[in-house]
Formats: structure tokens, C-alpha cells, sequence
């Protein structure tokens, strides 16, 4: 910010700087020729600058401002003596030729290139490197200031550099971006601030390399459940063990034993073989459906650690879509608000990750009514075997609680619904609080009657058959994950 000020200074300060001159000459003008002389002299100043900045995007550098404020304040001792008038002229021709000299030094515009290499993929919330590499073609040396173009919701760390560049020479510049949102984004720039030679001048050079970089949801979560599933350490990401209830009699693979597996399933041919207790591993004959229906209407506007409550949503529905996807059920998307965004129909397969990840990476909360009515019917419309239908969703009045009630308890029995419902942190802090005078008991009695009413909602929809899922937004994705494994267990499909 205060970069920017002194550069608008500077630019200030030069353009007032002829006018200031001419205004304190022209009461001690008589003639009018002299009058005359002074308008050309301040003309024959401004133009070239205003063709140098409309044209070629050069500018005057603070060592020109300087430089200039000398001949400015000799002008002054022609108010009291005009003896001093050829000394002034002096000095102004001086520093017009010195100013001559170093815009020669000024950078060509096509001298200079830029090449930048990146991700397009970015996950939300990591770092991700960037390496811009910035060529002078030119025989000019210059110091400059180089910033990307990149937009303030990827946050740039560091946001500008600063370098030597020698003729006919390279820069390499690396930062990393951290998305702090979603979305479809385009990098653009780079822009240099140019100084020439002795710092009278600065261009301003805007280069067009234009990179596209999309922000997904957290993708390195899938990446290391995936490892920790082969290392069968899921409990590490919170996964539980369930057992499973009844036989599966399809073979899928031998593993290491693990405190609690059944020893009926132990292989003891391969136990001998490899010298280390082997158990067998059985998956589910019947391939399952799973929907998820992720609400992007104004109660999902809420923010948790820098995340909106849509954002913790999706990054747990894509987890839970990877794991299903892995044994061999299918899944499908529905995200709506006032109308339905998107569709994705319940398939097979890991190439179903990539729609889903199409589908939801540009999704946003809006300021709007949810219309669960328009979702269902579109539901009903398109999905019409049994699936377990996952709704994603936040409550915060009886107007939106009256309609999940309604239309996710209708399901029940032609699907299996389950609600996810996120908890407002600040609401159990609130209630938590151990102040107990003044407004803060206020505001701990009025949280907890809405935790008393979010309570009995959540209550009703379970007596409808709605299966209940209520966690903190952050830590969503393991307890979803061991619900689905719990139904997958228990055959409620």
C-alpha cells in the first residue's frame, strides 16, 4: 500500500511540478512574448511525457522527480533576481539531456518474454509451486520488479520479486499458490516496473502468458487413503474396522492378520509359505448405488477455518465417492440451491471420479432459498432403483428443517436416506462459555434452546427412518466414510 502511494506521488508530484513553475514566472512575466515562451516551454514539457505514458507506458522514476526539483527551486531565485534566469535554462537543459540519455537505456517492449510452468490442478488449500521464468532478448541491461498476475483468491507467496536482469539473460522466479477457493481461474502477466539505467525512468511492461488453473477440492486426501488402505492403517484417517454381518463367499485378496480378523478366514497355505499370519479377504457379490444430494443454497454460506461449509461437504462427499468407487459400487451427484446446478448420474468405475470432480470443483453457495422440492423431483425423476441418498445440508430455521423433514423423510423405503447435517461451532461454544454475567448468559440461553430445537428435528427425521449423521464441519469425512461402511455391513441396502 505504501508502494503504491509513493509511486502515485511521484507521478503527482511530476505533473505539477511545469505548472508550479509556470504559475510563479507568469505574474513576473510583463511581455506578452514572455508570456508566450513560458506556455510553449510548459506545452514542449507535458507532451512528450503524456506521449511517453499513452504510447510506450513509460513513466518518470523517483531520481527524475529529484533531479528535476533542482532546477524547480533555482526558478524560485528568479523572483527576486532575473540574473539568475540563465542559470535556471542551464540547469533545465541539463537535466532534459540527462533524461534524454537514460530513457535510451529503458527496455525494449519486445525484448523482454516470459515463460510460465504449473499445475492446471490445484487442490484447495495446498501449496502448489510455480516457476515464471522471465527473459531479457535484449542488450539492455535494467532493474526491475516482476509480479504475477495471479488472482487474489490464490494468494501468491512471495506476490513480487526483485532483480538484476543483465543483457541477454534469465530469471527464474518460484512461488507457491494457496487456493482459497474453488473455481476456474486464469493466471495472467506477468508485469514488470522496468528502471533504467541511472533510475530516471520506469516502464511498465505487461506480458501476455495466460495459464489456466482450476481449483479442486482437497485431492491429496484420496492419495493417502489410498496408500494407508494398502498398508491396511486406515485408522490412522479415523476409519474403523467393521465386521461384517453374514458371508461373502467372492474371493478378493490375501493380506497380513490383524488383531480382531476372523480365524476362520486365516490361510494357513500361505501362512506357512510366507511365514507371517495371512487371512483371506471376501467383497460384497452385489454392487451398490449411492447418491449425493449437496445442498448449495444460503445455509452453506458459513465459513470454518477459512472453508465454507460447502467446501468441508464436498471434500468429504469425494472421499466417500473415491471409497465407494474402490469396491465397486456406484455413485452419483445432484448439487442444487434455487434450481438444480448439476447432474451426474450414479455409475461405476474410477474414470466417474473425474465427472464428479467437473461437476463440483466450480460450485459455490449462494444467497438463495434452497428448492428441495425441484431436487427431489429430479431425483425421483432420474434415479429409480434403491440407493442410499446422502444429503449434505446445514439447519438453522423451521423453514428450511420443515422441508428436509418432508422430503428426505418421504424417502424412506423406496431409498435409504441418510442426512448429513453440520453443527455450527460457534453456536457450542456459546453454549460452552463459562461467563455467566451480562449478555453472555443471554447468548448462552438463546443457543441453547436452538441446540434444543436443532435436537428435536434431528430426532423427528430419525422416527421417519432417515438415517442421522451430525458432526463438525472439519471433522466430517471419517465419520461419513465408517457410516457407509457401517450400512455396507449391516446390508440396509
Amino acid at each position: 500500500m505504501k508502494r503504491n502511494a509513493w509511486r502515485a506521488g511521484e507521478l503527482a508530484l511530476w505533473s505539477i511540478a511545469p505548472l508550479l513553475l509556470a504559475w510563479m514566472l507568469w505574474g513576473r512575466a510583463e511581455r506578452p512574448n514572455v508570456r508566450l515562451v513560458q506556455v510553449v516551454q510548459v506545452v514542449a514539457l507535458a507532451v512528450p511525457l503524456l506521449t511517453l505514458a499513452a504510447w510506450h507506458r513509460i513513466f518518470p522514476h523517483r531520481g527524475l522527480i529529484w533531479l528535476g526539483a533542482i532546477p524547480v527551486l533555482a526558478s524560485i531565485g528568479m523572483l527576486v533576481s532575473p540574473r539568475v534566469a540563465p542559470a535556471v535554462w542551464f540547469l533545465d537543459a541539463a537535466v532534459g539531456v540527462a533524461a534524454l540519455v537514460d530513457l535510451w537505456t529503458v527496455p525494449r517492449k519486445h525484448a523482454v518474454t516470459a515463460v510460465r510452468a504449473t499445475q492446471r490442478i490445484v487442490s484447495l488449500g495446498q501449496g502448489h509451486a510455480v516457476e515464471l521464468t522471465v527473459v531479457n532478448a535484449g542488450s539492455r541491461p535494467f532493474f526491475a520488479w516482476v509480479r504475477d498476475g495471479v488472482p487474489h483468491e490464490l494468494q501468491p507467496q512471495p506476490d513480487e520479486f526483485e532483480h538484476r536482469f543483465g543483457p541477454r539473460s534469465r530469471a527464474v522466479f518460484e512461488y507457491a499458490l494457496h487456493a482459497r477457493r474453488r473455481g476456474a481461474f486464469e493466471i495472467n502477466g506477468p508485469f514488470l516496473r522496468a528502471r533504467s539505467r541511472f533510475g530516471l525512468w520506469a516502464r511498465y511492461l505487461a506480458l501476455d502468458v495466460a495459464t489456466p488453473v482450476h481449483v479442486y477440492p482437497d485431492l491429496k486426501q484420496l492419495e493417502r487413503y489410498a496408500v494407508l488402505a494398502r498398508l491396511d492403517r486406515l485408522n490412522l484417517l479415523g476409519v474403523r474396522r467393521t465386521r461384517r454381518v453374514g458371508q461373502d463367499n467372492e474371493f478378493e485378496r490375501l493380506r497380513d492378520y490383524i488383531p480382531g480378523d476372523n480365524y476362520k478366514h486365516i490361510d494357513w497355505r500361505s501362512t506357512a509359505r510366507r511365514r507371517k499370519l495371512t487371512v483371506r479377504d471376501f467383497q460384497q457379490n452385489q454392487s451398490q448405488r449411492l447418491m449425493f444430494l449437496v445442498d448449495c443454497g444460503r445455509m452453506m454460506t458459513n465459513e470454518v477455518h477459512g472453508l465454507t461449509l460447502l467446501d468441508h461437504a464436498l471434500n468429504a462427499m469425494l472421499m466417500l465417492s473415491y471409497v465407494a468407487l474402490t469396491k465397486g459400487d456406484a455413485v452419483g451427484l445432484l448439487c442444487f440451491s434455487d434450481e438444480v446446478h448439476c447432474f451426474v448420474p450414479p455409475r461405476g468405475s474410477m474414470r466417474q471420479m473425474n465427472r464428479l470432480l467437473h461437476a463440483s470443483f466450480d460450485r459455490f453457495p449462494k444467497l438463495v432459498e434452497s428448492r428441495y422440492d425441484l431436487a427431489f423431483l429430479h431425483l425421483a425423476a432420474h434415479v429409480r432403483k434403491r440407493s442410499l441418498v446422502t444429503l449434505f445440508t446445514n439447519l438453522i430455521d423451521e423453514v428450511n428443517s420443515r422441508q428436509v423433514e418432508q422430503y428426505l423423510g418421504n424417502l424412506a423405503g423406496r431409498h435409504l436416506p441418510l442426512g448429513v447435517v453440520l453443527r455450527d461451532r460457534r453456536v457450542y461454544e456459546f453454549v460452552e462459555t463459562t461467563e455467566t454475567e451480562g449478555t453472555a448468559l443471554y447468548r448462552s440461553a438463546a443457543a441453547a434452546e436452538i441446540l434444543g430445537w436443532r435436537q428435536q428435528v434431528l430426532r423427528d427425521l430419525h422416527t421417519q427412518g432417515v438415517l442421522i449423521l451430525d458432526e463438525f464441519p472439519e471433522n466430517l469425512t471419517a465419520p461419513l466414510i465408517n457410516e457407509y461402511l457401517a450400512i455396507k455391513a449391516r446390508h440396509l441396502l
